[in-house]
């Protein structure tokens, strides 16, 4: 049995520690099944590891989506309307954006990161691109209230591309639809990116590559952890596993233990059974009609849809709820 929280035991932490960090890791290992919001995946080294396997051959979504934006940009555009302020959530490289940029012609640029470095770094480069866009960039977690920049009265696009929202079990993906509905004001546009559901001899090997980048990416969170919380989990004592859940339609993300570990976190022990996991990520893979009662429920009216011809993946632009129907 793993030992109660008290904060009272926490050991010396860095200065720089990350309370939230702390917070869902303490929580997240007493807990009968044991788990880390995927958000945490994503420090400079697993941000950098993530855009490795966005080139990855068997991972699609991202050259899916890609080719979406470039082969529908002007229409995107034609709905979207001018002079609107984008506002990226979760930006990470923004790899994708030039592409929107360039159709939309927009206002300013705002890209939402929690990798900061990694954030500045694309940042920078988007600037380059677009030398007569404000380009203004936030570090801040996206499923969290945010503070946004100073911004003038041009009408908002938030922009969510890949399959993020997927990340998100139903109630939490609602919360922040309606959270980025709130954010972006009662006239604003969503494009959003969705994952789209198909069989698990396709989608397994997207999420455990024969190179290993995935499981690199996955075990980063145990040196993260280490790093930066005073861990001493053993990360060779660990592996990925990618696991396709029928009933949930989802792809998980697990860290098994592979013998039974004692370690600590933050001066706090716990135990691991040999076989027992660390549930890291969900990726939840929607139907069009999910997608739809998804952005429903979260504030949102769909109004186009564009897909692939194989329907690997989904673009939906969507308004804040209270006008516009999807149109065939």
């Amino acid at each position: 049995m793993n030992a109660p929280l008290s904060p009272a035991r926490i050991g010396t932490l860095p200065a720089d520690a990350d309370p939230a960090f702390l917070h869902d890791v303490l929580r997240g290992l007493a807990m009968p099944q044991k788990v880390v919001p995927a958000r945490w995946l994503y420090d400079r080294r697993g941000a950098e590891l993530f855009e490795l396997i966005t080139h990855l051959p068997e991972y699609y979504p991202t050259r899916t989506e890609r080719a979406l934006l470039a082969s529908h940009a002007a229409a995107m555009a034609h709905h979207i309307g001018p002079h609107h302020t984008v506002i990226e959530f979760g930006a990470g490289s923004a790899s994708k954006t030039p592409l929107l940029l360039a159709a939309i012609r927009p206002a300013a640029y705002v890209p939402v990161d929690i990798s900061g470095e990694f954030l500045h770094a694309s940042a920078r480069q988007l600037a380059a691109l677009f030398p007569e866009l404000p380009v203004h960039p936030v570090v801040g977690d996206f499923t969290r209230p945010l503070q946004l920049p100073m911004l003038d009265d041009a009408p908002r696009l938030g922009f969510f591309p890949g399959s993020t929202i997927g990340n998100l079990v139903a109630p939490a993906a609602v919360d922040l639809l309606r959270s980025m509905a709130a954010t972006l004001g009662p006239a604003a546009k969503l494009l959003i990116g969705f994952d789209r559901l198909k069989p698990a001899a396709l989608l397994l090997p997207a999420y455990d590559d024969a190179q290993g980048v995935t499981a690199a990416f996955n075990l980063n969170l145990l040196q993260r952890i280490n790093r930066e919380l005073d861990g001493t989990l053993p990360v060779t004592a660990f592996r990925h596993q990618a696991i396709w859940n029928e009933t949930e339609t989802r792809i998980e993300m697990h860290l098994e233990a592979m013998r039974e570990l004692a370690f600590t976190v933050a001066g706090q022990r716990f135990h691991m059974r040999a076989g027992e996991t660390l549930h890291t990520e969900n990726s939840i893979k929607y139907g069009p009609r999910d997608m739809r009662l998804l952005l429903q429920a979260g504030g949102w009216s769909p109004l186009q849809e564009w897909s692939d011809d194989a329907q690997l993946f989904s673009v939906v632009l969507a308004q804040a709820s209270g006008s516009g129907t999807m149109q065939a």
